[in-house]
């Protein structure tokens, strides 16, 4: 049971996304209501069958001061659909700063890409135009919104009204 729920705040715009058995539970617990339910999948005990939660949403508001996506080494992988900026391979990756951190580079979203060790080797302490090694792809911070749709794996169908509202681009 390793598919996903969209969690959605009492004002129905996306928080996050949680298991199949927490959103479960907090159904069960009349802590959220069910949005929307999988037309394939059923979640059955000995004498009863529930729709298997997609989409739920929390009776209470939640408020979340900062709303954005972390800088960590996973996300830079995610958004950039594990692979290497420069030679496209998904083998031996690790994080490359655009401009080196002795130059001046700061470690932000703008900065770190996914290289291979042999391109982040190549490339060394030079920017990407003074080793002659093209980026496929300009790093960007997503967006809360467009990293849950874009990067979070498979999206049920059912979440794209709560996802594609709000925000456009990057």
């Amino acid at each position: 049971m390793g598919r996903k729920v969209l969690v959605l705040n009492q004002d129905y715009s996306a928080l996050s996304i949680c298991s199949v058995p927490k959103a479960f539970l907090l159904v069960f617990l009349n802590k959220a209501e069910l949005v929307a339910g999988s037309d394939s999948y059923a979640l059955r005990t000995v004498d009863t069958t529930y729709p298997m939660p997609t989409v739920i949403r929390l009776h209470r508001y939640v408020h979340l001061p900062y709303k954005g996506v972390m800088l960590t080494r996973q996300n830079i992988f995610k958004r950039d659909n594990n692979r290497c900026q420069y030679c496209g391979t998904a083998d031996d990756l690790t994080l490359d700063h655009v401009i080196p951190k002795s130059k001046g580079g700061k470690t932000n979203w703008d900065n770190l890409i996914t290289a291979c060790k042999r391109c982040n080797s190549r490339k060394g302490d030079y920017t990407p135009e003074e080793a002659n090694m093209m980026m496929r792809q300009k790093p960007f911070k997503p967006s809360f919104i467009v990293f849950l749709r874009d990067f979070s794996g498979s999206i049920e169908e059912s979440w794209m009204p709560f996802l594609s509202k709000r925000e456009k681009a990057y």
